[in-house]
């Protein structure tokens, strides 16, 4: 399958949410960037688990657990796959990118940065990857550093090779910016990072949908997403880290089946990835999550990432002809992302009367916010594209505007 023979019209018929009428009209959802639409296959098999499979994982002798086990570990390997990591070992569940972060934060930097250490992140992180080097900061004393980003959106590299130092012991970058849609050079980024003798966090949770990501192909030694981004449930996430690295690091939280031995003099922790999972695990959400893998990898990355290209070229030519948009973020490389400031019209008014139409974008910041100061902004609508977009998605959003710049005039 190709781009010229992708059957959009199949695949939107996996989306039921789809048929859905807001407003009497029927529904443009163009707020990927925030969460993706969920495919039948999906649903379905967090309801079977639900509705015939309900267990707890691990340890149980029953015949329901030990399915429930299986498919619960069958999912680490699927993603494992997914990732080409090398062993099931290097996957942790968490609940989501967000968490992914601040595990890395507190079991891994928490204990090997210090006082007059350095980390460096960029103008465009979300504030999932800043908040979490922020509290370090104030806690251990590091030092953040912030590298910059011209005006397309894109990573100025060369400042971000400047800010490189022997003192530097994590960089942490997001792969596609979630309110610019810039895809980072992340390759040269870890490289040039590791030659400086740095760990690098790549926050993947805008790539996965619409890339391959090969985690030893880019040498990351952590990689963060969510699994809500990529046609999965909310609530679940990953963290990709090196074995050597997860081995080395302290238990980002106690409890259940992240124990090996418990008395009350000592605690031996649990095996690799276990030991960084306590408590039960949205079971649901993992399964899930492997669902969606499976329909992703059927539908195939490279027809995806094919098909969103068009779209999102035709989306560009089309804002570009409304004189009265201006787009904020236009990176030579970037993916399907259209963040726009409409002339005299504030965004929040734009999304509700965008809405009134029957079309979803987002508004505001994005949790961007630095993103926003350096354009000198409050805020952005955004409409972000998936693979089950249509170019038909993008003239509705193109006449609601128009009606909107009818109503303000």
């Amino acid at each position: 399958m190709n781009s010229r023979s992708f059957d959009i019209t199949a695949i939107r018929k996996d989306f039921p949410i789809l048929n859905t009428e807001v407003h009497g009209k029927s529904l443009v959802y163009l707020d990927n960037a925030a969460t993706t639409l969920k495919p039948k296959t999906v649903i379905d098999t967090v309801n079977k688990y639900y509705s015939a499979g309900t267990a707890n994982v691990h340890r149980g002798l029953h015949y329901l657990s030990e399915q429930a086990t299986t498919n619960f570990e069958n999912v680490r390997e699927k993603i494992r796959a997914f990732l080409n990591a090398e062993k099931t070992e290097e996957i942790v569940f968490t609940k989501g990118a967000t968490e992914a972060i601040n595990l890395v934060a507190y079991s891994y930097a928490r204990k090997f940065l210090k006082k007059g250490d350095e980390i460096v992140i960029s103008e465009m992180e979300h504030h999932s990857n800043i908040v979490p080097w922020q509290i370090l900061r104030d806690t251990l004393g590091i030092t953040l550093k912030i590298a910059p980003i011209n005006d397309d959106g894109e990573l100025i590299f060369e400042e971000f090779e400047k800010l490189l130092t022997p003192k530097t012991k994590l960089v942490g970058m997001v792969y596609i910016s979630n309110s610019l849609g810039t895809i980072n050079p992340v390759k040269k980024v870890i490289d040039a990072a590791h030659h400086a003798g740095a760990a690098v966090l790549i926050d993947g949770a805008q790539a996965v949908c619409h890339r391959r990501v090969d985690v030893r192909e880019l040498d990351c030694d952590f990689f963060v997403f969510s699994g809500h981004k990529i046609c999965g449930p909310t609530g679940i996430g990953v963290l990709y880290a090196k074995e050597h690295l997860l081995e080395t690091m302290d238990p980002y939280q106690g409890g259940g089946d992240m124990i090996a031995n418990v008395t009350f003099e000592k605690t031996t922790y649990n095996v690799l990835p276990h030991r960084f999972e306590a408590g039960t695990p949205h079971i649901a959400g993992v399964i899930g999550l492997g669902a969606a893998l499976d329909y992703i990898t059927s539908v195939g990355l490279k027809n995806i990432a094919a098909y969103e290209k068009e779209l999102l070229e035709y989306g560009t030519q089309k804002l570009s002809e409304v004189k009265t948009i201006r787009l904020i973020g236009t990176a030579k490389e970037k993916t399907c992302v259209l963040s726009f400031l409409f002339e005299g019209i504030h965004a929040h008014d734009v999304g509700t009367l965008v809405d009134e139409e029957g079309v979803a974008i987002r508004t505001g910041h994005h949790c961007t916010q630095p993103v926003m100061q350096h354009f000198g902004i409050p805020a952005t609508s955004r409409a972000s594209l998936a693979f089950y977009n249509t170019k038909d998605d993008i003239d509705r959003l193109i006449t609601a505007l128009d009606k909107t710049r009818r109503i303000f005039n």
